[in-house]
């Protein structure tokens, strides 16, 4: 079975889900909570994804792997028109949650094995 961190990236290179992606630059994860939690945590039986049904307890799975809770992606983009669309989209999203862990890149996906639990 794979790793709480393997799991993760498969999640993210996947197009099943909706409710978890790379932010704009691939640095963050972005999780959109309520949608994560039905979609995802959700699941039950062979189905399952990860040991919880708690959104609480995904969240301290992150921090144990060095995830860090974070406002958003620093990049942003440069004309006014879709800097103002991007942060219509992040007020009206404030259920999405970004987690950067420095090691969890998705530029660079070997460094996924430096990904340890602390």
């Amino acid at each position: 079975s794979l790793r709480f961190p393997q799991k993760l990236w498969r999640m993210l290179e996947s197009s099943r889900f909706q409710s978890i992606w790379w932010s704009e630059g691939g640095k963050c994860v972005a999780i959109n909570k309520d949608l994560f939690e039905e979609e995802v945590l959700g699941r039950a039986g062979p189905q399952r994804l990860f040991d919880t049904q708690k959104m609480k307890s995904f969240m301290r799975q992150l921090n144990a792997y060095g995830f860090t809770k974070t406002k958003r992606d620093d990049q942003r983009s440069a004309s006014l028109p879709e800097f103002l669309a991007e942060e219509a989209a992040v007020s009206a999203h404030n259920q999405i949650l970004y987690y950067y862990n420095p090691c969890f890149n998705r530029a660079h996906p070997w460094l996924l094995e430096r990904c340890m639990r602390r």
